[in-house]
């Protein structure tokens, strides 16, 4: 076989691969609550779910919505509610199963929000998975 068939025929089982990794990985229910500009802080939530056999990760998100996105859990202990990042291997989602962002749970943390969060406005959100590489999606303001 010739170099220049090898080389499009690599490029093509790459970019067939990277296509198809996306396939495994489907977020629904995208949503933020209504804030006004003074309130500095927002959450966004969503359902992942997982089609692959393998467990993944959603290691980070991005938005310009927002000065910096975290990824955040909150929890109850003693009778109180407290928040903190997840650790550094992110939000999992298991193989063949799915991970709830919700509120008092799992969520993105929304710091220094760049825009007032009204009822029917959308943001994207750039979602990074160990596996599955980077989406974007859609998250609509909304009451929950």
């Amino acid at each position: 076989m010739s170099r220049p068939l090898v080389g499009i025929l690599t490029v093509l089982a790459l970019t067939a691969a990277a296509c198809g990794s996306d396939a495994d990985i489907e977020v629904s229910d995208v949503w933020g609550r209504p804030s006004p500009a003074v309130a500095t802080n927002g959450a966004f939530y969503m359902v992942i779910t997982n089609n692959a056999d393998t467990t993944d990760h959603l290691i980070s998100v991005a938005s310009d919505a927002c000065g910096v996105a975290e990824l955040h859990e909150s929890m109850m202990s003693d009778g109180v509610m407290s928040m903190s990042p997840v650790d550094a291997a992110g939000i999992e989602v298991p193989g063949g199963g799915r991970a709830a962002l919700e509120v008092g749970g799992l969520h993105v943390m929304c710091v220094d929000k760049q825009a007032d969060f009204v009822a029917g406005e959308t943001f994207d959100l750039s979602l990074e998975f160990d596996n599955a590489g980077t989406m974007v999606v859609e998250a609509e303001i909304r009451e929950g």
